[in-house]
């Protein structure tokens, strides 16, 4: 295999696999989300490894990078932000690539709506709350299907991870509420989650726009909106003393 798909983290160069760890650092050539992928990780890459930013490249560029690095033998480390699956335009290549016969692996990495759930400290799957976890994102030059506007997804009032929409937040909360989630639903934007500089903004629907403009937030943040941000919740039933399984006898 000479070509891999490395889901990078969400920005804490230690938040790479140690698979995609190591075959960024094998490779000769390698092409990275300039605009989200944290620079840092490129110290991982190895000496005199020909080093492109897909931020100022176009898709024809991209493939043809990699297939002249393929004629040549050499191995090449396409490094996404996240996990390429999310929001990783990562089908378009494989569909070029296996036109060209490249074969590929894909190497999955952290997303950035689970390193926000931990910088919040909280579980997106409380019993009793919520046990749906929806990944969407506001329409903006990338349509959204009519059945997955905001509103539609929101009358499930489950824990909703919104992407690439905080700079139309006040959008976002319109429809939020149009959808069903009451005014004071707890929603919190996390900036840059497990960067250095990252950034943890709380409130409600209700207040949560104003707080934001008040931090200047325009981009690189995640929205969570849900109960499980706060309030009461039912114990797991895995780990009641009551509740017997295969590995332990109820008491």
């Amino acid at each position: 295999m000479q070509v891999y798909f490395i889901g990078a983290g969400p920005g804490d160069p230690d938040l790479i696999t140690v698979k995609g760890q190591k075959r960024l650092s094998e490779a000769d050539v390698v092409i990275y989300a300039g605009s989200l992928v944290n620079p840092a990780l490129l110290g991982k890459a190895k000496q005199g490894a020909a080093v492109y930013n897909s931020a100022s490249m176009t898709l024809p560029q991209v493939i043809d990078v990699i297939a002249k690095a393929v004629a040549e033998n050499k191995r090449v480390a396409r490094v996404h932000t996240g996990d390429p699956s999310i929001y990783g335009a990562i089908k378009e290549q494989m569909d070029e690539l296996d036109k060209l016969g490249i074969s590929y692996e894909i190497i999955p990495g952290v997303s950035s709506f689970l390193a926000t759930a931990a910088a919040l400290q909280c579980e997106y799957t409380l019993p009793d709350v919520s046990q749906t976890v929806i990944i969407t994102r506001l329409e903006g030059r990338t349509p959204v299907p009519p059945k997955e506007n905001l509103a539609s997804l929101a009358s499930h009032t489950a824990t909703m991870c919104i992407f690439l929409s905080v700079h139309m937040l006040d959008n976002v909360v319109r429809e939020l509420m149009d959808g069903g989630y009451p005014s004071d639903t707890p929603i919190a934007v996390v900036q840059k989650a497990s960067w250095p500089e990252q950034k943890i903004i709380r409130g409600t629907l209700s207040t949560i726009s104003g707080q934001i403009k008040a931090q200047g937030i325009d981009r690189t943040a995640m929205i969570v909106v849900g109960r499980c941000l706060e309030g009461d919740y039912a114990l797991s039933r895995l780990y009641a003393p009551e509740f017997g399984h295969m590995y332990r006898d109820a008491t």
